[in-house]
């Protein structure tokens, strides 16, 4: 005697029954309580966590002495600042544009030689890649780099190279391999491991795995925070100006220096357009590499 199989259990979905409508799909028990765990009462420990973590935004606030009343009395000051900003004065713009293209030039110099430094750190950095004894000091080195602020590196490289835009890229470049190049590594550990291991069972190299396994995985994120770098260093480049290291930095301290708001306004609104204008080019650059 033969049994019918239970049409609920055995159907696929799409698929039509012998009662001539589609089937529903079956879930698996265990995909099932994953998918219900989303929706799920938040646990004891993030019941706790919740009012921990209140209290060291609170104590935060107290310690920063951050105030909202003062912040409040202050948007009288900050109105008549804003005021003295306009009209901008675009007399001087053959000077703010030959700034803003050495601004410019210093932050894709930086973000290519950061970037391809960073690259290198970040094998060296990254857990599935990288031995024990080479991960851990290299994440310490990162660490130590990108605890160290872009204007201290300046000053340093200021003092070694001189004034110019030659010691703000050297600066730029030091600092980018703590900031990206940590998130290199993080981006290399996320990889699938199927295509790996797939090349270590047929005895691949270090470096083809490398090559071939991780980086075409890890291209699309690697791409797309190089040209986050790029804006970031484009912003950090108007503030190493300030202690000398090139760009348009010395300039716009000087006109708040010598109160002249309107050529102070000027160099905001073309450093604004160009900051815009670089992410308008990066999103186009996402969009087509995703």
């Amino acid at each position: 005697m033969t049994t019918t199989a239970d049409p609920r259990k055995t159907a696929r979905p799409g698929k039509p029954t012998s009662s001539g409508k589609p089937a529903k799909p079956v879930l698996d028990e265990a995909e099932r309580r994953r998918l219900e765990s989303a929706f799920r009462v938040p646990r004891a420990r993030f019941l706790i966590g919740l009012p921990i973590a209140l209290l060291i935004l609170i104590w935060s606030f107290n310690g920063a002495q951050f105030n909202f009343v003062k912040l409040g009395e202050g948007t009288v000051n900050m109105g008549e600042f804003l005021g003295r900003l306009f009209p901008p004065d675009f007399s001087k713009i053959g000077t703010i544009l030959a700034l803003l293209l050495e601004t410019f030039q210093m932050a894709v110099v930086g973000t290519v030689l950061g970037a391809v430094l960073a690259l290198f750190a970040a094998v060296c950095a990254a857990s599935n890649i990288a031995p024990k004894w080479l991960y851990y000091p290299a994440r310490w080195v990162m660490n130590i780099i990108r605890s160290v602020p872009d204007l201290v590196f300046a000053l340093m490289f200021v003092s070694a190279v001189g004034l110019g835009p030659f010691a703000g890229i050297l600066a730029m470049t030091l600092g980018s391999i703590g900031s990206i190049g940590k998130i290199f590594a993080e981006a290399m550990e996320q990889v699938d491991r199927g295509p790996v291991v797939a090349m270590e069972a047929v005895g691949a190299s270090k470096r083809q795995i490398i090559q071939y396994g991780i980086l075409p995985q890890a291209a699309p994120l690697l791409t797309s925070y190089t040209l986050l770098l790029f804006e970031g260093n484009v912003r950090g480049a108007t503030i190493l100006g300030l202690v000398g290291a090139g760009g348009i930095g010395l300039e716009l301290t000087t006109a708040m220096r010598m109160y002249d708001y309107g050529h102070l306004s000027a160099i905001i609104i073309c450093i604004i357009v160009l900051v815009t204008l670089i992410d308008q080019g990066s999103a186009l650059i996402r969009r087509r590499i995703t």
